[in-house]
C-alpha cells in the first residue's frame, strides 16, 4: 500500500521506516526542510537503535522516501498518518493541537479518491471528530475514513515495540477504514499481534489511560522506596515480590528519580485536564503527577545529603543526562530538575552521557561536558548515577576510585550497584530505598 507520513519526527520517522520495512510504500513529509535535506543525505536526526540501518535500507530499496511536498504525498496515498507533534499548550497544559489542525487542512486541499486519515499522534479524546469535521468543511465532496492508531512505542526500543507490538489499536466504525488497517497490519499476522478495533473516542483514550496507568505504577513505586528508607525495609525486594504477582507484574516497578521523557509528563496532564473539561476528576493521576514533579527536585536533596549535608564548594559528576537509556531524549530528564537546585546550593559540575551530550549541551549552563565517566568523575566528590545506560552498569570502582577526591560518595538513583560491592571500595553509597546509615549503607 502507498502510504504518508506526516510528520518526520520520532513518532512518523520510525513508523514511516518500519511500515516500509514490512513492504509498503512510504512517503514522510514535514515542513522542515533541513530535517527533510539531512534525512535525504542519510542523517538520522534522533538516536534510536537500529533505525539508521532501517531508513538507508528502505531508501535504497525505493520503498520510502522524505519530501517537503504534502499534496503531491497525501494525493497519491491509501493511507495518511498524522504523526506531529502535541505538545503541551503553554499555560493550562491541554494538548496544542495546532500542528494537528493544520495538517488537517493541508490534507484536505490534496485529497484525491478514497483515502484513510490515521491519528498516529497522541491527541486527546475528540479529536478524531474535529479532524473529520475539519476535511469536510474544507471539502464537502470528501470521501475519507478518519481512524485512531495510537502509538505505543518505548524511545530506546521502539522497533522492537512497533514490529513485535503488545497490541495494535484501531479505532473506527467505518468499513473501509477497518478494510484498510487490517492490510496495513497484515505483515504482523504471523507475529499473532492482537488487533483491537473499537471506536475512536475509545481508541484515543486507550493511550492516555495507558500512559497515566503506567506513570502511576512508576510513581507508587518510589513512595514504596521511600517508606522503605524509614522502615529499613530493601525496595528491590519489595518490587520482586509484588511483580512475581502475575496481575501486577514487575514492569514500571523499578525506584528512581521520577519519570520524564516525550510522553509520561504531558500526556497525564493534558489527560488531568480533558477530565476537568467533562466534569470528571481523576484524583489519582493528579496526585501522580504532583508527586512526580516534586519528587525530581528532591533529588538533589539526596545528593547534598550524601555530601554531609552542604555541597558549597563540591564537586558533583553526573552520569547521565538524557530521560533513559538508548535515546539522545532530553525532553522532561530528570537531570534538567537536578542540576539547577545542585548549582544553587553551591556544587561545581561535570556530565557525561553516551548519547545526549549535543542536546545537552544548550540545556546546561556552566556544566562541564566531559568526554567519558572516569574524565567525568575525576576530582569529583559525589558521582551521580541519573540514567541507567548499559555501559554504567560495569564501571571500574576501583579505577572510579582513584581519580575522585578523597572519601567519595557514589549516589546510586537508579540502584545499579550492590551496596556492599560499593562500600568494599572505600565510598560512601546513597541509593533508593535500601536502607541507610545505621542500616549499614551510607559509611564513610
Amino acid at each position: 500500500m502507498r502510504l504518508t507520513m506526516i510528520g518526520a519526527g520520532y513518532v512518523g520517522l520510525v513508523s514511516g521506516a518500519c511500515f516500509a520495512d514490512f513492504g509498503h510504500v512510504v512517503t514522510c513529509v514535514d515542513v522542515n526542510e533541513n530535517r527533510i535535506r539531512a534525512l535525504k543525505n542519510g542523517d538520522i536526526p534522533i538516536f534510536e537503535p537500529d533505525l539508521d540501518r532501517i531508513v538507508a535500507t528502505n531508501v535504497a530499496e525505493g520503498r520510502l522516501s522524505f519530501t517537503t511536498d504534502l499534496a503531491g504525498a497525501v494525493s497519491q496515498a491509501d493511507a495518511v498518518f498524522i504523526a506531529v507533534g502535541t505538545p503541551s499548550r503553554r499555560g493550562d497544559g491541554h494538548a496544542d493541537l495546532t500542528y494537528v489542525d493544520d495538517a488537517a487542512q493541508a490534507i484536505a486541499s490534496a485529497l484525491d479518491g478514497f483515502t484513510v486519515v490515521v491519528t498516529k499522534s497522541t491527541v486527546p479524546v475528540g479529536t478524531g471528530d474535529r479532524i473529520e469535521a475539519a476535511i469536510r468543511a474544507a471539502r464537502p465532496d470528501a470521501d475519507i475514513a478518519v481512524v485512531s492508531n495510537p502509538e505505543f512505542m518505548r524511545e530506546g526500543a521502539a522497533i522492537d515495540d512497533f514490529k513485535r507490538p503488545n497490541r495494535i489499536v484501531v479505532g473506527t466504525t467505518d468499513p473501509r477504514g477497518r478494510e484498510v488497517m487490517s492490510e496495513i497490519y497484515r505483515p504482523l499476522y504471523l507475529n499473532q499481534a492482537p488487533l483491537l478495533f473499537t471506536d475512536r473516542r475509545s481508541a484515543e483514550l486507550i493511550k492516555y489511560a495507558s500512559n497515566a496507568f503506567l506513570a502511576t505504577k512508576i510513581t507508587f513505586i518510589n513512595e514504596m522506596a521511600d517508606l522503605c528508607e524509614k522502615l529499613g525495609a530493601d525496595v528491590q525486594d519489595i518490587a520482586r515480590g509484588m511483580g512475581l504477582d502475575n496481575r501486577i507484574g514487575p514492569k514500571f516497578l523499578h525506584p528512581g528519580p521520577g519519570f520524564g521523557g516525550s510522553c509520561f509528563p504531558k500526556d497525564t496532564l493534558a489527560l488531568i485536564r480533558t477530565a476537568e473539561e467533562a466534569g470528571a476528576g481523576l484524583r489519582i493521576v493528579s496526585m501522580v503527577n504532583e508527586i512526580n514533579e516534586a519528587r525530581k527536585t528532591e533529588m538533589a536533596d539526596r545528593v547534598v545529603e550524601a555530601l554531609g549535608g552542604s555541597a558549597k564548594g563540591r564537586t558533583v559528576a553526573l552520569l547521565g543526562l538524557t530521560f533513559k537509556p538508548n535515546t539522545d531524549d532530553m525532553r522532561e530528564a530528570p537531570s534538567l530538575s537536578l542540576v539547577p537546585p545542585l548549582q544553587a546550593a553551591g556544587a561545581s559540575l561535570r556530565a557525561f552521557d553516551p548519547q545526549g551530550m549535543d542536546q545537552a549541551a544548550p540545556l546546561f549552563s556552566g556544566v562541564n561536558l566531559t568526554s567519558d565517566p572516569y574524565a567525568c568523575a575525576t576530582g569529583a566528590d559525589a558521582l551521580v548515577l541519573v540514567t541507567e545506560w548499559e555501559s554504567f552498569r560495569a564501571l571500574d570502582l576501583k579505577r572510579l576510585k582513584s581519580v575522585m577526591n578523597a572519601e567519595p560518595v557514589l549516589v546510586d538513583l537508579r540502584n545499579i550497584y550492590p551496596p556492599a560491592e560499593v562500600r568494599s571500595h572505600g565510598f560512601a553509597y546513597r541509593s533508593i530505598g535500601r536502607p541507610l546509615l545505621d542500616r549499614g549503607e551510607i559509611i564513610r
